[in-house]
């Protein structure tokens, strides 16, 4: 549904129907009244900028009356909150931006549960990649539990284990429910899945020649084939702060194909490439 639209007859069962589900505001208003004009576009305003935390629904009292009526409006400009079928709050005149928001701010959800809830949605589709910027955002506004196994879900489709088991590791004992057990188990098995035996041989060979750029090399391709790139893009962003050409430029082209296999979307990418910019300029 549309975030701003014109309440009538013909849709307002629809918007009835949708104020079950989510908060719809009522503007009231009439060309008669120019403060109510006025009003209705500070509301589109505040609408389009809050992302969908609530419709608004515009009804013209020139042609709607019996909606009015209804709603038993007296004075133009008039808003109503409309909350499971039925006003909730509401006010008469205007009022500013600042003094709208808090009001609204009492009856809508906020903006990292918005996040959430959408993330929800695409993760149940397997959409890890669009999920993750999402819950990122609402991990940073409210690092609760409900959202950081959410986040952790989502790492362990990206295949981000060491962010994944530093959100579990973050979740207390009171939260620990079925859910926390069972993203406990996927990342075990996805560690021991990426802890293979050449990554093993390979790690030893860089134990005992860390300054290898060959053993680097080796090391931080096989990390990142078991979608283990924190540790890949760590391990081999530490030749590259002493010389950006190591390796006759082969570090940083190693660094870069992984940059770019993992998108520009990737918040892990991002923050590594901002590091390597840091490097050059």
């Amino acid at each position: 549904m549309d975030t701003v639209l014109e309440l009538t007859k013909e849709n307002i069962q629809e918007i009835v129907d949708a104020s079950m589900q989510q908060v719809v505001v009522l503007g009231f208003w009439a060309e008669q009244s120019p403060e109510s004009v006025d009003l209705g576009q500070v509301l589109t305003h505040i609408a389009q900028q809050q992302a969908g935390r609530f419709i608004l629904a515009r009804i013209n009292c020139e042609i709607e009356i019996e909606i009015a009526n209804y709603f038993q409006v007296q004075n133009l400009p008039t808003t109503l909150i409309l909350h499971e079928g039925k006003p909730v709050d509401g006010f008469s005149g205007v009022k500013d931006t600042a003094e709208i928001l808090q009001l609204l701010d009492q009856h809508l959800p906020p903006q990292w549960q918005l996040a959430l809830n959408e993330a929800k949605t695409l993760l149940a589709e397997q959409d890890w990649h669009n999920a993750l910027p999402l819950l990122k955002r609402a991990f940073d506004e409210n690092p609760i539990a409900e959202v950081s196994l959410v986040y952790c879900d989502a790492q362990l489709m990206a295949g981000e284990l060491i962010e994944a088991e530093s959100l579990l590791d973050s979740v207390g004992l009171a939260d620990q429910d079925g859910y926390y057990q069972s993203l406990k188990a996927k990342l075990a098995l996805a560690l021991e899945a990426a802890d293979t035996p050449e990554i093993r041989l390979l790690q030893s060979a860089f134990d005992n020649n860390p300054d290898n750029i060959e053993a680097i090399i080796s090391l931080v391709k096989a990390l990142h084939q078991a979608s283990r790139n924190e540790e890949a893009l760590a391990l081999i962003f530490e030749p590259l702060k002493k010389d950006v050409n190591a390796g006759n430029g082969d570090v940083k082209h190693v660094f870069l194909e992984i940059l770019t296999a993992l998108g520009q979307g990737h918040l892990l990418a991002n923050q590594y490439r901002r590091r390597l910019y840091t490097l050059l300029y």
